[in-house]
């Protein structure tokens, strides 16, 4: 079995000393979470993830979601529990406004507590997970009748969310929807369609599900300017705002899926369900995405979840397993065999993993602290700002955190050896797991292209000037510290890289689409080595300092810190010149062959 241990100490470290969130105290929710309010709401999240979700991560692979004849769905056994002991702790509101049910506090905490919930049981966290994106995307653009009637008692958990995009014949390509909706005379729309892959369409859980379904009205323009957003609950409220009458819609069946066995991922057909519109006709897909922004932010915390526990795992059997003796000496004499660990291949991969996992645990909470910021301050500037940082970094944390997670899963199922490529261990569930991250939510080559296509030349490219900028600033205040060299020497580096590559597609994508398009991978993994250098270099630099002063922080922890970071300037981020070569290779030989070639 399995084992998980939040890293708390570290979310910390990042939390408080890297990001200094108490200087954000200024705004809403945020002085509430003073340091010792977020150790212990740490603390509590951890537990559960321990105690509670991962000893249910592995049976619910196992057994996996049963579908009935009467259309219904059951979860694993023990899911109901967990659910019903994580929504009457309410850990679902963290995040969200008081005046909805919430807590208030800081988006930027609740990454830290959705990171211990997907990395202890990932399949268990997209029930929640997707609640509290439907939930953001309805406080944003529906009526006050609609939030006070479905958003309350979502943020406690009775009730769960979804939402409903793909369709059998159309996934990325929503211009393509077929379900429809026709208008009623009470105000009402009936929604007629199919939609798959529907992530908690149909479970045991809560007592209602409030599914968000894109559809076209009859008589919209073709295309995405004609898809329009309803609420169609699987129980329609009575006047008491409790379920009433079964909408008309099911789970026609569960998906056969590679990982994620333990959440149920439904074909749902509408046949004349009862919808209600969201915000304006034809605009759903701007409401649709607040909820697929504020999932790809979460399916980047999954990237990184599967990739902590897989290396948590890896570590414990490195240090355990006896094999072999070290090349440069015996390690153990006491013992037959040095331990794994003592293996500069293994190091090897022990260190890639946990160079990426800190600093990609950094990004994803400094992104998200941006949407905080955007969210909640009254400052127009500080909310432009943050709001381009948001757009810019979304497809980055998305494409490379899942692309890297899944990768380093893997790595750490190498360690193993022969047992990790059996059940024995648990680990080769991780790897499932995290396949599906860089698919949904935008496959990562989407990504890719949403970053080169639409982010960087948004606003005459000001985003991305601004975050080279202020990356450069950070390079240029240590251009005379010798301590920090090893980190801004590698780092002004791949910053160098990444906008010799930007200026590459500004000068050579406009001449030649597929020019962007073939780059544009490369580029967004060469973007993700600079924000991980980025982080890197923002936590050298507070380790440096804490240690300067005496801080009552673990010595070992911040010397550990340092040379951690220290393995990813020299080890990772100069992979940045191979992305550059690959860019500027252009898309000739890449889009050569005929496709009857294939």
């Amino acid at each position: 079995m399995t084992t998980y241990r939040a890293p708390i100490q570290d979310s910390l470290f990042v939390l408080n000393d890297v990001l200094q969130i108490q200087k954000h105290n200024n705004l809403p929710g945020f002085a509430d979470a003073t340091p010792d309010m977020i150790e212990a709401i740490l603390g509590e999240a951890g537990k559960i993830a321990e105690e509670v979700l991962h000893p249910l991560n592995e049976a619910g692979d196992r057994q996996g979601c049963t579908w009935h004849e009467d259309h219904s769905v059951t979860t694993p056994a023990g899911f109901k529990q967990a659910y019903d002991l994580y929504s009457e702790s309410g850990w679902g509101s963290l995040p969200f406004p008081e005046e909805h049910g919430g807590q208030g506090l800081p988006a930027t905490l609740n990454a830290a507590v959705q990171e211990y919930v997907a990395a202890s049981n990932m399949a268990f966290g997209m029930y929640p997970g997707l609640t509290a994106g439907a939930a953001a995307a309805l406080i944003e653009h529906a009526s006050d009748e609609q939030k006070q009637a479905y958003v309350p008692k979502m943020l406690a958990g009775e009730w769960s969310g979804t939402m409903n995009l793909t369709e059998p014949h159309c996934g990325t390509d929503l211009g393509l929807m077929r379900t429809k909706a026709v208008p009623q005379d009470d105000g009402t729309y009936k929604i007629t369609g199919q939609k798959i892959w529907i992530s908690a369409g149909e479970h045991d859980l809560s007592e209602n599900i409030i599914h968000l379904v894109l559809a076209r009205i009859e008589g919209a323009p073709e295309g995405v300017d004609g898809i329009s957003l309803f609420i169609a609950p699987k129980y329609l409220l009575d006047d008491k705002g409790n379920p009433g009458d079964r909408n008309s819609l099911s789970c026609g069946s569960l998906e056969h899926k590679m990982g994620i066995n333990g959440n149920a991922t439904c074909v749902m057909n509408y046949e004349d369900a009862t919808g209600y519109l969201v915000g304006t006709q034809h605009r759903g897909l701007k409401a649709m995405f607040v909820m697929m922004n504020e999932a790809r932010l979460g399916v980047g915390v999954q990237g990184l979840a599967q990739s902590e526990v897989a290396y948590q795992n890896a570590a414990i059997w490195a240090r355990d397993r006896l094999q072999g003796r070290s090349i440069s000496g015996v390690k153990f004499p006491d013992q037959k065999a040095d331990p794994i660990v003592v293996h500069p291949d293994i190091r090897r991969i022990l260190m890639t993993v946990r160079a990426f996992n800190e600093a990609a645990r950094a990004l994803i909470y400094w992104t998200t602290l941006k949407g905080d910021i955007s969210r909640r301050s009254d400052d127009a500037d500080q909310v432009q700002s943050a709001d381009d940082y948001m757009e810019l970094l979304t497809p980055v944390v998305k494409g490379v955190i899942t692309d890297t997670g899944f990768n380093n899963t893997v790595l750490s199922q190498q360690v193993f050896g022969g047992t990790g490529y059996t059940t024995e261990q648990g680990v080769e569930q991780f790897v499932r797991d995290a396949r599906i991250a860089m698919i949904y939510e935008g496959a990562n080559g989407i990504q890719a292209l949403d970053l080169v296509g639409r982010k960087l030349p948004a606003n005459g490219g000001r985003a991305v000037q601004a975050y080279f900028k202020e990356v450069g600033k950070l390079c240029s205040s240590h251009k005379e510290n010798d301590a920090m060299a090893p980190y801004i020497v590698p780092l002004s580096k791949a910053l160098s890289d990444l906008q010799a590559a930007t200026m590459w597609l500004v000068q050579n994508g406009m001449s030649n689409p597929d020019n962007a398009g073939a780059a544009s991978t490369d580029y967004m993994h060469l973007f993700g080595l600079v924000a991980l250098g980025h982080m890197w270099a923002l936590m050298a630099e507070t380790a440096q300092q804490k240690l300067a002063s005496g801080s009552d922080q673990s010595k070992q922890f911040l010397e550990n810190k340092l040379l951690t970071g220290k393995f990813f300037m020299d080890r990772i981020i100069p992979a940045s010149a191979t992305h550059l070569v690959r860019i500027q290779s252009g898309a000739d030989t890449m889009m050569a062959l005929d496709a009857e070639a294939f």
